[in-house]
């Protein structure tokens, strides 16, 4: 049986290749009823529309690239954070009939505008969704920007001029996370600062010293450590926090590694989780589930974030306007067996 063609389905339709057009193109103000009558003439022909001819004819690449951090150039590489993303993204895509492009970005080399462009040139995507911590790393924003593609960024800290982003409540929940801790009976309650170069790791320290405040308790330098938001700068500051003769009764650290590496360095010192010391930290990695005890920590919904993401550079396309932003996707507690009250 050959195969049923766009001249077929306007036929069975009784309308124009035209109007079948927009309708396989999803274009707006498309009567209800003609919509209807193009989809049951689709189905019932089996009419699968040439994707290459469509993007040719509506100058539309239906390609949304997804770039990243490239998790190889860290010492010890963190997939979670990738992988949730890329689900949201591919979610939002196949819901649209739009393909998904991941990126890998080495953003501190020194070729990073070059291949950005050379990206860009070659697949010519429909737009751009960037993560942290290169949605605040202004080169590659401004790359971005002056090739024309659209661009929405995923917790960037700041705006940095470009006003599509999505984010997550971070100060908020980590005053929360903070005031959880004083509940529980602490009242000196560490930090550990993420990679200054993260601007949204950065917020979650202000929700930390908001918390202190609401829960009236007052803010302790020598509480404060360094990181750079691995698991081998969690130990550091850890030794750091566990060394001193007023010890901390509890440690929140902006990320799940750090507070993964604060938990080895208590097993080390013989300080026992969370009988003698709770442990909390931010993203909700696998990691927070597989170590023991499992880990109390913030759950970034990241799935979420990216899918909002693609769903705003996809309506941009076909409403051909710019959406509403930004868009704020709350994150949630996850209490479990690293914290526990204090007794004195």
């Amino acid at each position: 049986m050959p195969k049923a063609t766009i001249d077929d389905v306007a036929k069975l339709a009784g309308l124009s290749i035209k109007t079948v057009s927009r309708v396989v193109n999803r274009e707006p103000n498309v009567r209800e009823q003609t919509r209807e009558k193009v989809e049951k003439a689709i189905a019932r022909l089996n009419y699968r529309p040439n994707k290459a001819a469509q993007n040719l004819a509506s100058h539309h690449s239906h390609l949304i690239v997804l770039i990243y951090d490239d998790p190889s150039a860290y010492e010890i590489p963190s997939a979670g954070f990738i992988i949730r993303m890329q689900e949201g993204a591919l979610r939002a895509c196949r819901m649209a009939n739009y393909e998904l492009l991941i990126h890998p970005c080495r953003y501190r080399g020194k070729n990073v505008v070059a291949e950005l462009n050379a990206m860009i040139e070659q697949v010519r995507p429909d737009g751009i969704v960037l993560a942290a911590p290169l949605s605040n790393v202004r080169r590659v924003v401004q790359t971005i920007e002056a090739t024309g593609t659209p661009l929405v960024r995923v917790s960037p800290g700041k705006t940095n001029g470009n006003p599509l982003y999505v984010a997550t409540n971070d100060r908020e929940i980590s005053s929360e996370m903070t005031r959880y801790l004083a509940s529980l009976g602490h009242r000196r309650i560490a930090f550990i600062k993420g990679h200054p170069g993260h601007k949204a790791v950065g917020s979650r320290y202000q929700g930390y010293l908001d918390g202190l405040e609401q829960s009236g308790l007052e803010v302790c330098d020598e509480l404060i450590a360094k990181g750079d938001n691995s698991v081998r700068s969690g130990e550091a500051a850890a030794l750091e926090l566990l060394k001193r003769r007023d010890l901390p009764t509890a440690i929140f650290a902006a990320n799940d590694d750090m507070a993964a590496g604060v938990m080895r360095v208590a097993d080390r010192l013989g300080i026992k989780v969370p009988d003698q010391l709770s442990v909390a930290g931010c993203d909700d990695i696998a990691l927070a589930q597989q170590i023991y005890p499992t880990l109390t920590t913030i759950n970034q919904p990241l799935s979420q974030m990216a899918e909002a993401a693609v769903l705003m550079l996809i309506e941009s396309q076909r409403k051909k306007k710019k959406p509403d932003s930004p868009t704020v996707v709350p994150g949630t507690l996850k209490v479990r067996e690293s914290t526990a009250a204090r007794e004195d």
